[in-house]
């Protein structure tokens, strides 16, 4: 796909986002009440996107932590370009919106009474809830792994309050010159498909800095990953005989840990003794989905591909990673688009009309050294049926190939860029 296409696609998704995000003229009336259980990238920005295109709204936003850090440029912390605080956000902005933020933990869904229970004791009540709760770990799915295990060989894929984050950086600090960082890469589906590969790029950014005889083993369970050429490119190109991975058909595949030796076991035996182990186990939908019975036996829920809404719910819509998003990755803007599409989804119903047709966008950034970023871009929409989600023929693409230094620069002031403006729009 050439450069002039992507650009005319990243327009069109900014001009379909504007007009999702334009305010809606709505007939007076009693303010309804849209619930939001999350507040990531998919229930922030539902939240902000609901006070500023449908105000009659009455928005409550359910979180536990008072301050979000973000997934996305948590590599870029590895690396030491980041600090954590640099990730951090804060609800005020939603509050000044209008936005009631409630931060406890949900725990339970009442989908007939339309309630949600919350950890302090409050019950909230709802006319439509949209639930974002992003991912769980499946703890004992790779056997060894639990949340002990995760103590030594951390893995940093939900933020959290940032401590696993930190603890892998401190890993990284302390581990002497020479020694091996191992990653353990689940299958698919998981959040962000791209993100082992840029945590790859970035912790062998601080390697190469500061312990240049050090190596990285990437065990994957999976042949084939997200941007994989260039990422292959760039790696040979920075960071020459630093990296290895090992796809699964090469018995890349990890079944087993040992925390205590800082062991990686592959399927047919081969046992990896690491420095520093970073262990991304399998993932499904966070718990509250799954207890709610929202979930399928995959670990997650399915949707309605033009609401949003849990097949197995009327009136909750699921967005976000906890979702089964069809060929849609499970990513920050993806989450940010299924957010505006399943308020506009959840006003309409309200209103007794017919949801818009929705189009979903997303557009990921990889840093994979200074100065060197990489992307991947892709629009979607519900089949002619209205029973899946398909992309759109020729719609995808991803950054040339080749030695492009200049490309490579300005994709990463893209991505500072695309980051300050996905934020804001999430947080106000």
């Amino acid at each position: 796909m050439t450069q002039t296409t992507r650009r005319g696609l990243l327009s069109a998704g900014v001009a379909a986002t504007a007009f999702l995000s334009a305010p809606a003229t709505v007939r007076a009336q009693t303010a309804a009440r849209l619930l939001i259980v999350g507040g990531g990238f998919g229930g922030a920005s539902a939240a902000n996107f609901a006070r500023r295109a449908h105000p009659w709204l009455d928005v409550t936003l359910v979180e536990p932590r008072t301050r979000f850090i973000t997934c996305p440029y948590g590599n870029l912390v590895l690396a030491g370009a980041k600090q954590v605080e640099d990730i951090t956000h804060s609800y005020d902005g939603l509050r000044a919106r209008g936005v009631r933020v409630v931060h406890d933990w949900a725990e339970g869904v009442d989908a007939a009474a339309r309630r949600v229970r919350l950890r302090g004791g409050e019950t909230l009540t709802y006319d439509r809830l949209i639930l974002s709760p992003g991912i769980a770990i499946r703890y004992g799915a790779l056997e060894g792994y639990d949340e002990a295990a995760a103590e030594v060989m951390p893995h940093a894929w939900i933020a959290g309050d940032g401590a696993q984050l930190r603890l892998l950086r401190r890993q990284l600090e302390a581990m002497p010159d020479g020694g091996v960082v191992g990653l353990s890469i689940p299958p698919n589906p998981f959040r962000c498909p791209p993100g082992p590969y840029e945590r790859i790029s970035m912790i062998a950014s601080y390697l190469k800095q500061h312990k240049p005889r050090s190596k990285i083993l990437a065990l994957d369970a999976k042949e084939a990953f997200s941007k994989q050429g260039l990422f292959q490119d760039a790696w040979a190109a920075l960071y020459p005989g630093m990296v290895e991975w090992v796809p699964g058909n090469r018995d890349g595949k990890v079944v087993r840990v040992d925390p205590r030796e800082r062991v990686l076991e592959t399927e047919f035996g081969t046992r990896h003794k690491v420095d520093v182990a970073n262990v991304i186990p399998p993932q499904s939908a966070a718990g509250i989905a799954v207890q709610a019975g929202l979930a399928d036996s995959t670990g997650w829920v399915p949707v309605n591909p033009r609401t949003l809404e849990a097949r197995a719910a009327q009136g909750i819509h699921v967005i976000g990673d906890a979702n089964i998003p069809g060929p849609m990755p499970k990513s920050g803007y993806v989450a940010n688009s299924t957010a505006k599409q399943a308020v506009a989804s959840a006003a309409a119903l309200l209103r007794g009309e017919a949801p818009p047709e929705p189009v979903y966008y997303n557009t990921c950034y990889s840093h994979v050294g200074p100065d060197y970023g990489i992307s991947v871009v892709g629009i979607f929409r519900p089949n002619a049926e209205g029973t899946a989600i398909i992309e759109v023929p020729n719609s995808g693409g991803v950054s040339p190939r080749g030695n492009l230094p200049e490309q490579r620069r300005l994709e990463a002031i893209y991505a500072d860029a695309w980051y300050e403006s996905i934020t804001k729009d999430m947080f106000g």
